[in-house]
């Protein structure tokens, strides 16, 4: 098939005709492919141009789908094990067709049920996608373009002792430090970061705050005190002596962060301290 359709990503293409199997989509170039009758509906019509997603069939024939999976080619995702054969592994990637582990990809043997964070990835020779639990060869090591508070987009890939492992931009590895982290973050979340510090030896190392920039900073603590303020009907038992436990797990900040969220509320005349804690004004 001519690259104009391309594998394992979103494709804008035109439909063409209908047929007993369902309508035959066709790119710019004149490449058609088959959208099964499963996914086509009452809207569509011959000359829409529809978005689709384009992997291959048990028998290897690329097909489309309206379906997304929840990862795309060259993107990493959180997928739960579906099956488990003696060549490999499936897992549940948001698609009506399963993606395959191969046995090799695999860090340890995966059992059905396990979850964990895969890459999506493609064999060149086959034109196969499948999924890598060991993906060391696929990681960025050149960290050039990158630089110090770049907001970035994070995948929570494995906690460890020291913190948790996360992947940069589908590409690198870096890591969130314990002492870094300020509210609830789970394996397989998406969020925005920060780079925080690239090492000598390129790792990176993650903040979930803005670095070096001490006003935005504090005007994303101060909001994360007062929408939680309005979430509680605008009253908190809380003031400058609560714990940082405490301020921790309702307003996911550092204690010092909290206390100044709370001065420039204050300054702002937007809460005002009672005998019972703090409220809206």
């Amino acid at each position: 098939m001519n690259k104009s359709i391309q594998l394992g990503v979103l494709n804008s293409l035109r439909i063409d005709r209908d047929s007993d199997y369902g309508f035959y989509l066709v790119s710019q170039d004149g490449d058609d492919i088959l959208l099964p009758k499963t996914y086509i509906t009452k809207e569509m019509n011959i000359d829409d141009e529809i978005e689709v997603f384009v992997y291959t069939d048990s028998e290897d024939r690329y097909v489309a789908t309206t379906q997304k999976p929840k990862a795309m080619l060259d993107e990493f995702g959180y997928f739960e094990v579906v099956a488990v054969e003696n060549f490999g592994a499936f897992v549940d990637w948001g698609l009506q067709k399963d993606l395959f582990i191969p046995k090799k990809y695999q860090k340890i043997t995966l059992e059905i049920g396990m979850k964990f964070v895969f890459r999506v990835c493609i064999d060149e020779d086959s034109d196969r996608l499948f999924g890598a639990h060991k993906f060391k060869d696929f990681i960025y090591t050149d960290v050039e373009k990158l630089h110090e508070n770049q907001k970035v987009k994070i995948i929570i890939r494995e906690k460890t002792p020291l913190g948790f492992k996360v992947i940069v931009d589908n590409k690198y590895e870096a890591m969130i430090f314990h002492n870094e982290i300020f509210e609830d973050i789970w394996i397989g979340q998406k969020k925005e970061a920060y780079i925080k510090k690239i090492r000598l030896d390129n790792k990176i190392d993650i903040s979930l705050q803005p670095i070096g920039k001490k006003k935005e900073s504090e005007e994303i603590a101060a909001y994360r005190v007062e929408k939680v303020l309005k979430a509680n009907g605008g009253e908190l038992t809380c003031n400058y002596k609560s714990s940082p436990e405490s301020i921790k797990e309702l307003f996911g900040l550092s204690k010092k962060n909290y206390k100044k969220a709370l001065t420039e509320l204050l300054d702002k005349k937007i809460i005002k301290f009672d005998e019972d804690g703090i409220c809206l004004v």
